[in-house]
């Protein structure tokens, strides 16, 4: 009894830390994710068909409501995205709204991201937002309510049968926690690898379904009837192994860093064995199989496609400044994994790691084309027996 109450005390621990230090960098400056989320973006882009699709289906299968409640889970700090999203949500609404002759809608919005997110940033540009609704849809498309909602995705965050559309982009591949019982086979590994034995392998799958399963269940107890849902994720096209390049180079690239410097004294070994990326890549099948599981939702769509690593690749954006450096894969990827580098090893070092990943990173992409595999899956929450 004494040795399980240890572990549940060092499981609580462990997702307690992770809490508190899994955010992306905030603020406005060149290493921020709201300057450099380009990829994230383009990801979005690719997805926007989806989301039309089931907004579609959603705003014309449900019965006539004043209120429409959406949320963005995962919404981080950058305007560029998460608003984004809402604003072409609300627009391909209010262009039903007025075919069928509708009087105008009340938009309920709730973004939601752990406590440590910035949420200021994001709140920052909320009045330029406005603007743009009014600017470019009409002042007569109803009213739109922007609410921030801190909390993790893995619990309950809104009440009971209530959000019509929820959305989740470049976020669940992230685990609630690093799984359980890795840390003595994984000397000198920070994430899944080609090295990484079947017990890793199981473990990073073991949590993901855990997490999934009960993001799906917290979902179901707060979605309507019928309400839509579009997740995308960082995945993997292979469904036999759950390491791939495709959706784990990017995390070898920064071990090989760490273990670089490891070996020039730099970073302490046993530093280096206790730091674990807690994430995981799921294939369209296990992601099928974990929805079919839990029970709640019936899949719309599956969807598979990738997106470049080569900054050169996401030039679509004429506010931003196509000359600078700092919009490279690197930027971005500091931007993510910055605070996990110095809630482990400390401020001291984060300039240096970097340097070096942009180097390995560049080396890459001279040799081979690199890419991010997504996977994006359409939801519907099936109707509750009733009686």
């Amino acid at each position: 009894m004494k040795k399980n109450t240890l572990r549940d005390e060092k499981r609580v621990v462990m997702a307690k830390q992770l809490w508190q230090v899994l955010r992306m960098n905030g603020g406005n400056d060149e290493t921020s994710f709201a300057k450099t989320s380009y990829v994230q973006k383009q990801i979005l882009s690719l997805t926007k068909p989806i989301k039309d699709k089931a907004i579609t289906e959603m705003y014309s299968k449900q019965p006539p409501t004043k209120a429409i409640r959406i949320a963005d889970l995962g919404c981080s700090s950058s305007e560029k995205n998460s608003l984004i999203v809402i604003f072409d949500l609300i627009q391909t609404m209010d262009n039903i709204r007025r075919r069928f002759k509708q009087d105008p809608k009340e938009y309920q919005i709730y973004l939601n991201d752990l406590p440590g997110n910035d949420f200021n940033t994001l709140f920052g540009s909320i009045t330029n937002f406005e603007d743009r609704l009014l600017e470019q849809i009409g002042d007569d498309f109803g009213h739109c309510f922007v609410n921030g909602v801190p909390g993790s995705f893995y619990g309950r965050i809104f009440p009971t049968n209530t959000m019509n559309f929820v959305h989740s982009s470049s976020s669940l591949h992230w685990l609630s926690q690093v799984p359980e019982n890795i840390i003595e086979n994984q000397k000198r590994n920070i994430y899944m690898s080609r090295a990484s034995p079947p017990s890793v392998l199981k473990a990073y799958y073991e949590q993901f379904e855990k997490d999934f399963l009960k993001f799906l269940h917290c979902r179901a107890m707060e979605m309507v009837d019928g309400g839509k849902m579009v997740l995308t994720l960082l995945g993997r096209h292979n469904n036999q192994y759950c390491y791939a390049k495709e959706s784990s180079y990017l995390f070898e690239l920064l071990s090989n860093v760490l273990n670089d410097m490891v070996s020039e004294g730099n970073i302490d070994e046993a530093k280096l064995n206790t730091f674990n990326i807690a994430a995981y890549t799921p294939s369209p099948l296990e992601l099928e199989f974990l929805v079919k599981k839990e029970g709640s939702f019936n899949v719309n769509l599956v969807h598979v496609f990738q997106v470049s690593w080569d900054w050169n690749d996401y030039k679509f954006d004429s506010t931003l400044d196509n000359t600078s450096d700092q919009y490279d894969f690197t930027t971005c990827m500091r931007s993510v994994l910055e605070p996990l580098i110095i809630a482990h090893f400390g401020q001291e070092i984060v300039d240096e790691v970097f340097e070096r990943y942009r180097e390995k990173a560049r080396v890459s992409m001279a040799e081979e084309n690199n890419v991010l595999t997504n996977v994006a899956i359409s939801l519907t929450r099936i109707p509750r027996v009733r009686g």
